[in-house]
């Protein structure tokens, strides 16, 4: 319930944005730098007089676009390889399989940093880096639970009624696994946000002139002594936003799996 009262906040800020923000996002106010939170400016100013509070609001719909487009990318791709790994012959699982390792040697960050090298940085070069890195993840737990399926009497009967691959594939196994994806999902959902953040921190990722969390971090780290809460402030967005989708997963497994007890 806690992880899925964060979530909620964090999508009812981005959708708020959308409608409402106090002040434009980038908009440079006639207004002093580095001012507290107050009551005209609710979280205060950063070094540029921007409005601390709409930036929040804007850069939790970032957030949430690049969790959703990275997360997409990666459940599109890794769950049908890891139905195929599942259901083909010996050799060519294992092909799909080793080829995922090989994937997984590279962390989410560091292909993130290799494409943003290559292509510059962006957001959406940022979102599709994620989503290829977290590729093995939803492909290794789709075949493990595609594993147990495919041993179950239903798809055994399912094969002697002469039903394709593509068939079986559709109605027995995906709606199967769709719990593990799920949770999986919420998981990665978290990754994401970190790797979002840490390469706008680096300037890698979402470019100036748009609001985001690990952007307002990475531009609030020259006045940490002077400023500290221009830093506290996303930086306790992005801790939040990750707790929150880590405690919704593990709520969502407990939920979603019949083996665990519940009481």
């Amino acid at each position: 319930m806690v992880g899925g009262l964060l979530v909620a906040a964090i999508v009812v800020l981005a959708l708020v944005s959308y409608v409402w923000t106090p002040w434009p996002p980038m908009r440079v106010l006639p207004v002093e730098a580095y001012q507290t939170p107050n009551a005209e400016h609710w979280l205060g100013t950063d070094r540029l007089r921007r409005d601390v509070f709409t930036q929040i609001l804007v850069g939790a719909r970032t957030t949430l676009y690049v969790g959703l487009v990275a997360v997409g990318v990666a459940a599109v791709v890794g769950v049908p390889l890891g139905i195929l790994a599942a259901m083909s012959p010996g050799w060519l699982g294992q092909v799909v399989m080793r080829t995922n390792d090989v994937l997984l040697a590279f962390p989410a960050l560091l292909l993130a940093i290799m494409f943003a090298a290559l292509y510059g940085g962006s957001t959406r070069v940022a979102m599709i880096a994620i989503g290829i890195a977290t590729i093995p993840a939803f492909a290794r737990i789709t075949r493990s639970g595609a594993l147990g399926v495919m041993k179950s009497e239903y798809v055994v009967a399912a094969r002697a009624a002469g039903r394709s691959p593509l068939a079986i594939a559709w109605r027995h196994v995906l709606p199967n696994v769709a719990g593990l994806v799920i949770v999986q999902a919420s998981v990665s959902f978290a990754i994401a946000i970190l790797a979002e953040a840490a390469l706008a921190y680096l300037g890698l990722g979402t470019p100036t002139g748009q609001a985001s969390w690990g952007r307002m971090l990475y531009e609030a780290q020259t006045t940490l002594r002077s400023a500290p809460h221009l830093a506290l402030i996303p930086g306790g967005a992005i801790a939040l936003s990750v707790l929150g989708f880590n405690l919704f997963g593990d709520g969502l497994r407990d939920w979603l799996d019949p083996k665990l007890e519940r009481r």
